[in-house]
């Protein structure tokens, strides 16, 4: 006994209900004053109030066994990407319970009205299904279940505090490399907005010699096969394979923008990370390496099975810097690090000319050994101020400037390109396909 009046002390509450009935006996009361004959009734109302209240406690807090819940989480979580959660209801009461669930997510959610109502019957399950997106790599800590009963008199409710604290790491964007993974086993890029680029000439790759088949290159016949078999033989290429392909992303300042609720360089990780496993569905090598005002982490290019996990290790980890890239340590890096010619792959960013000239001379260095390709950002906020309608003087000087350093972006492109030096500006929620894009039209161009 004294066990139950403890819980009802700590985890009971007064419902809506309990308030307007002792409302209800309040008013008989103070009319009673007035109408006397009104007190009989309000001591009545009162007793089968009180008795009400009894039997609605004992409803609810005398059953050994009351409700099962449980809360379903994956071991980690995708940053920027909708991420399904699951918590699992079950009634045992022997009637049905009306159920208010609040689930005590990570604070970095910034959300405190994550309510969920529910009716079950006795003896009846239910799963509540809901999406979180997390913005931001690291360590996420979800609380208790807070799961307030409620009894058909509905006059009191009961708290039950499910679990205790969990710790879910948000890596980079696993959900979106799952799904591009499955796109290129099956050949079926183009779906997602990958598109087939047409191959020029032939791969140098030699695969095998089969039997021709009408649509077959005829300049690929094998005559010495063909005449020891007696049929029509052709010569088959493939890809080029273990071709090496480097991710450097830029951890500047420069990189702490942020766009839809991510930064750029979460962008940028998300989309090495794609792009490295698309390399390795390719059969190339993948790398890595993460500047800043120093050299950060270095991946060498592999392909080996564990080679993406490695990756995905190390920029779980990685965080904007607050410094200025340091391009001599990238350079030097790069020369000590790529031993053959690769594809180098560089997320950064450029505000305006002056910031690109600063590093032009560095990259035309490095464009020397390898193929290199920028990877820049446009400013979308710039191309909606562009767009908006002028209605007085000073919004016909924002948007001057504004096309000023939109123009500015597209005169990077042209200056990049007059140093042989590949570029892609892109807008921050498309990049992953533009850079996977340009992967594969370069391997299917085979300029590596």
């Amino acid at each position: 006994m004294r066990n139950l009046l403890k819980k009802c002390y700590t985890d009971l509450f007064l419902s809506k209900r309990f308030f307007a009935g002792i409302g209800l006996c309040v008013s008989l009361f103070l009319f009673s004053f007035f109408l006397p004959w009104l007190a009989d009734l309000a001591y009545l109302c009162f007793w089968i109030f009180a008795a009400l209240v009894l039997v609605d406690g004992l409803l609810l807090y005398q059953p050994k066994k009351t409700v099962f819940v449980r809360r379903d989480l994956p071991e980690r979580l995708s940053n920027g990407d909708d991420n399904e959660l699951h918590i699992y209801l079950e009634n045992f009461y022997a009637f049905g319970i009306r159920a208010g669930l609040i689930d005590e997510i990570p604070y970095q959610f910034q959300k405190r009205d994550l309510w969920f109502k529910s009716y079950l019957k006795s003896g009846t399950q239910k799963t509540i299904t809901y999406t979180l997106r997390p913005t931001k790599r690291g360590e996420y800590i979800f609380g208790q279940l807070r799961l307030y009963v409620q009894s058909p008199v509905g006059l009191v409710v009961r708290r039950f505090n499910i679990g205790s604290e969990v710790t879910v790491p948000v890596y980079p964007s696993f959900l979106q490399l799952r799904k591009y993974e499955l796109m290129a086993i099956s050949h079926r890029l183009n779906e997602i907005g990958i598109k087939k680029i047409r191959r020029i000439g032939h791969s140098m790759e030699f695969d095998q010699v089969k039997n021709y088949v009408q649509g077959d290159d005829y300049r690929t016949v094998n005559w010495k096969a063909t005449a020891r078999k007696g049929e029509l033989m052709v010569n088959t290429f493939t890809d080029e394979k273990s071709q090496h392909v480097y991710c450097i992303i830029d951890k500047s300042r420069s990189m702490k923008m942020p766009f839809e609720g991510l930064s750029l360089l979460d962008y940028a990780i998300n989309a090495s990370l794609i792009l490295s496993n698309v390399a390795l569905v390719k059969e190339d090598k993948a790398g890595l390496i993460t500047i800043a005002e120093k050299t950060g982490s270095v991946v060498p290019a592999d392909r080996r099975p564990a080679q993406l996990g490695k990756i995905m290790a190390v920029l779980y980890k990685e965080k904007t810097r607050y410094l200025e890239m340091n391009m001599e340590a990238l350079y030097t890096t790069v020369r000590s690090v790529l031993r053959q010619r690769s594809l180098v792959v560089f997320f950064t960013n450029f505000e305006s000319m002056s910031a690109l000239n600063r590093q032009l001379p560095y990259l035309k260095r490095v464009a020397k050994f390898h193929l290199l390709l920028i990877v820049f950002f446009e400013n979308t906020e710039l191309k909606t101020l562009t767009e908006k309608p002028v209605q007085d003087v000073e919004d016909i000087y924002i948007q001057t400037i504004a096309a000023k350093f939109a123009y500015e972006k597209k005169l990077m492109v042209k200056e990049l390109a007059k140093h042989g030096i590949l570029s892609i500006l892109t807008p921050p929620e498309k990049l992953t396909i533009n850079v996977v894009n340009r992967y594969l039209s370069i391997k299917a161009q085979q300029k590596i």
